[in-house]
């Protein structure tokens, strides 16, 4: 028996559901081209940050304006083509986006996380034109004004995906924190206000201390497959409530037996870097192989099949995904 292994994603026609989440990876051309030899089904950019955008053009208005008291024939210092020679790192992300969609023939799906609302539909609109075929909105954002309650948190970021939305013509993903208040409602908002899916969900890297330095140090750590739990409960209580909306599970993807899970519970896609970071490119060919094993042997046809046959709406014990899975697990652990 041969699985049918395609799936539909952003109405993107995917070979398999494996694809490749924002990393380092899908930064470089070489590397993404070999994600994409391998097996990835798409490719998901890293994201083009506001904020590297304002330091480049900072610190080119410095430099010019430490100039604006020189000689003006000393022209060495301010050579005709300075503004056409500077590359932001927007040029240079939309020239990667070009470069990537040349080099591969999968789909490529760019990334965006602004923290100002011209900044967000501007960027959006540049994505768009260099050949995306999807934008991922990621919501990276902590809420740390006391001023600002969380219904004014939530109130922008469905403002926001909404206007977004409404500009592009080309489908868009929103990557979403966990941290909501209600996250189905959230997600729910989302929808309505023209997201075509979700991805759940962003991890959140929390900076560590050096006690000597006293310095705040960024850290980094790989996912594992332990931390795929959260996106599995809430893609399984989400999939009856969103039927239409596409959804992919990312953070904790390690191996075909991950990639079915996420199925199980109605993802349409499982998202992987970790463990291609840790393994290699090659992985990916892996990772198809287990889970192509692992639906023969369960017998499924196809992807969509299996897809959502164990979500809230379709499992015997719904209940396992919410309050009543905290009571079992709290009275599984036993005492030696």
């Amino acid at each position: 028996m041969t699985t049918d292994l395609s799936t539909t994603y952003l109405g993107l026609s995917l070979r398999t559901p494996i694809v490749a989440s924002a990393g380092p990876y899908t930064r470089d051309l070489d590397h993404a081209r070999q994600l994409a030899e391998a097996g990835m089904s798409a490719l998901v950019l890293p994201s083009l940050f506001e904020e590297e955008i304002l330091h480049e053009e900072n610190e080119l208005t410095s430099a010019l304006d430490a100039l604006a008291g020189t000689n003006a024939e000393a022209t060495d210092f301010f050579p005709d083509d300075v503004f056409e020679r500077f590359d932001s790192p927007a040029d240079r992300y939309l020239e990667h986006i070009e470069a990537v969609k040349a080099a591969v023939d999968v789909p490529v799906i760019a990334s965006l996380n602004a923290g100002s609302h011209g900044a967000w539909t501007s960027y959006a609109r540049l994505i768009a034109s260099a050949g995306a075929d999807a934008l991922e909105l990621n919501l990276y954002h902590v809420a740390a004004d006391p001023d600002r309650t969380g219904h004014d948190v939530e109130q922008a970021d469905e403002f926001l995906v909404g206007e977004i939305a409404k500009l592009m013509e080309i489908p868009v993903a929103v990557k979403v924190s966990p941290f909501y208040s209600s996250m189905a409602n959230m997600a729910r908002r989302f929808v309505d206000a023209g997201a075509a899916g979700l991805v759940l969900f962003n991890r959140f890297y929390q900076p560590d201390l050096d006690p000597d330095s006293r310095e705040v140090r960024p850290t980094l750590e790989l996912s594992s497959p332990w931390e795929l739990r959260l996106p599995l409960r809430w893609i399984a209580l989400l999939r009856p409530a969103l039927p239409e909306v596409s959804l992919a599970a990312t953070t904790g993807i390690e191996s075909g037996r991950d990639v079915a899970k996420a199925l199980l519970v109605g993802a349409d896609v499982a998202m992987m870097t970790s463990a291609v970071l840790r393994h290699g490119p090659d992985h990916v060919r892996r990772v198809e192989r287990e889970f192509v094993e692992w639906a023969t042997e369960h017998e499924y046809d196809s992807v969509a099949q299996l897809r959502g046959s164990v979500s809230a709406a379709n499992t015997e014990h719904p209940d396992a995904f919410e309050r009543a899975n905290y009571v079992r697990t709290l009275h599984s652990y036993t005492l030696n």
